[in-house]
């Protein structure tokens, strides 16, 4: 058996919005030893520079992979950033990241107006950019930064008045509303009942569910897999301990 399959799998987040990823994976990866960290101290990472979030990617991308034997980027900023540079370094370890989920939603529907939500950093990146040119051949495609919104659930709000009133501000231009949602950014979906009644009962798309699915995928690849006895942990850790009472209120809802 392989001796790295007992090691654990970090998933590592600007603050909050990774819990949703780790959730996924807890669900999908029963048996596996799971370490969150949220860097809730230097959140949001998409108002920072990208020179600013690479430098914090990699040095906790760096510091959790000493005993881990996975890394989910559970934070759409961190991957569009520094997920290459990681991945440079670290050639033989899995390293999962994010990608804002426009290819399901724009193919949903036909010819579908679509939004999407995202940090500027995220937006700014020529990657999602080409993705963006990619699917609006088959859609019209809005990017819209908010920025506000990762400091709404950061602050425990996502499902509150304010967000509500934060999205109505945020939203009043579009030209008609859109017929699906895409959530580029980790936080977001804790914001998805606010997002409900300002837009409607319209689909929501985030990408979650499909980075846990491609972990699994390539643990099992690479013979990673924890054993079939293996009894599963979950550990949450934050640079800013006042965090983890929100991360277990968003964990455990």
């Amino acid at each position: 058996m392989n001796d790295r399959t007992a090691a654990p799998i970090a998933l590592f987040d600007s603050g909050a919005g990774g819990i949703g990823v780790l959730r996924e994976v807890q669900k999908l990866l029963p048996r596996e030893q799971l370490v969150y960290f949220g860097d809730s101290r230097n959140a949001p990472y998409g108002e920072r520079s990208a020179q600013e979030v690479k430098e914090l990617v990699l040095f906790h991308g760096e510091r959790l992979l000493k005993n881990a034997k996975a890394l989910v980027l559970a934070c759409n900023t961190a991957t569009a950033v520094a997920a290459a540079t990681l991945r440079q370094r670290y050639p033989g370890v899995p390293i999962i990241g994010m990608e804002p989920a426009l290819r399901p939603a724009v193919h949903s529907l036909k010819n579908p107006k679509v939004l999407v939500l995202a940090t500027a950093a995220t937006l700014s990146q020529e990657k999602y950019r080409l993705l963006q040119k990619k699917y609006e051949k088959n859609a019209t495609v809005w990017s819209i930064p908010a920025p506000g919104l990762v400091r709404l659930v950061e602050a425990g709000h996502g499902d509150s008045p304010q967000t509500d009133a934060y999205l109505r501000t945020l939203l009043a231009d579009l030209p008609t509303p859109p017929d699906a949602v895409v959530l580029g950014c980790t936080h977001f979906p804790f914001a998805a009942n606010a997002l409900h009644r300002v837009l409607g009962d319209i689909p929501l798309w985030d990408g979650a569910a499909g980075a846990a699915a491609q972990l699994k995928r390539v643990l099992e690849q690479k013979g990673l897999s924890a054993s079939t006895g293996a009894v599963g942990s979950t550990v949450l850790n934050a640079s800013d301990p006042r965090s983890l009472p929100l991360f277990l209120r968003l964990l455990h809802p």
